[in-house]
């Protein structure tokens, strides 16, 4: 008898769900510092939600994770605070460096022979529209030019500037870059699961960051309208990057966690990560793959961006919601990828 009630109460104590411990409320001494609002901490489902018909694979299984409440910018750093930092550190970013070839061979297949000087000379991937019907969206060398002379002061090339853009996201920025900022503001990035968390604005399960309506996407969010790539019909007002808060922020009071930019997480990209979580119950403030991982680029490490951005369509890359995310390399930087800071109470005190 006492052995059966013995295997009972084990069986119930591994039937009872273990509810995970968070800091859900702002410590009462510390001050929302300026730029940001409080996420208040909480559990929540991390990856594609169950009825979600954009979802894709590196997306799943969705699996139970928990986390802390933390301060997160209001916006993406933008072009001011970036200049801000760089006129007081001295800093140069990725785009802006020389190329180090024997550096850069390394991510690069065997026997790739160097390019020429005159080809091989700082910049960053800038989008070009192309001016006929592309088959095949899968080849996205189609809109996307290697441009000499474009980083985040000539964000369309050498000869752009920033000049009525200080409100504008600061883009092409690599992985080190944004890092550097972070450091810098006394912040750090986001792990994944801290920013999808937050863009879904304390939604359970909803497929959007406002719910399950698509038709919304155009008023909520700055992406691709029309038929991509070659025409916009800039319903959203947009064709490409848009100043911070143009759109409606979310429950969270966070505005373009859609759309806009890409944002970097703190997160190396590792498919095998989501399966391996799931096995482990709720994840207490996860902060990701303990290595990169990707099969169909194996020698480059990535980490995870997250939000999408003014070229996502659902017919290309349908990354307008919490869930989706895709891989950046560390030295790659983009016209549609920036990033936003946070700071947990401990870094404040």
């Amino acid at each position: 008898m006492k052995k059966t009630l013995f295997f009972l109460l084990l069986m119930l104590m591994a039937g009872c769900k273990k509810e995970a411990s968070v800091m859900v409320e702002k410590p009462a001494e510390l001050e929302v510092p300026e730029g940001m609002v409080w996420i208040p901490g909480g559990e929540f489902t991390m990856g594609a939600v169950e009825n979600d018909p954009m979802a894709l694979g590196h997306e799943k299984p969705a699996h139970p994770v928990a986390v802390d409440g933390f301060f997160m910018d209001v916006t993406e750093v933008t072009n001011k605070e970036f200049e801000e930092f760089v006129n007081e550190t001295g800093y140069v970013t990725v785009a802006e460096r020389e190329i180090d070839w024997e550096e850069m061979k390394k991510q690069l297949p065997p026997g790739t022979p160097k390019p020429h000087d005159s080809i091989l000379q700082p910049g960053s991937l800038v989008f070009k529209k192309p001016g006929k019907k592309v088959p095949n969206l899968y080849d996205f060398s189609q809109w996307w030019e290697w441009k000499i002379g474009a980083n985040w002061k000539h964000p369309s090339g050498p000869d752009s500037n920033l000049e009525g853009k200080e409100n504008y996201p600061v883009v092409h920025i690599a992985y080190e870059d944004a890092v550097a900022y972070a450091e810098w503001a006394g912040r750090r990035l986001p792990t994944e699961a801290e920013w999808e968390y937050a863009a879904k604005g304390g939604a359970k399960n909803a497929i959007f960051g406002w719910g399950d309506d698509e038709t919304l996407i155009k008023e909520k969010a700055n992406t691709w309208t029309g038929i991509f790539p070659t025409e916009n019909n800039l319903a959203d007002g947009y064709e490409r990057v848009a100043p911070v808060k143009s759109f409606p922020p979310n429950d969270y009071g966070l505005y373009e966690m859609t759309g806009n930019v890409w944002e970097y997480t703190s997160d190396w990209y590792n498919t095998k990560y989501y399966a391996e979580s799931l096995e482990k119950g709720t994840l207490l403030n996860p902060s990701g793959a303990k290595a990169p991982y990707n099969p169909h680029n194996p020698q480059v490490p990535e980490k995870v961006i997250k939000g999408g951005s003014f070229l996502c369509q659902v017919s290309y890359c349908a990354s307008f919601r919490p869930s989706a995310r895709m891989q950046n390399s560390l030295d790659s930087s983009h016209e549609h990828l920036g990033f936003r800071t946070v700071a947990t109470p401990e870094m404040l005190k």
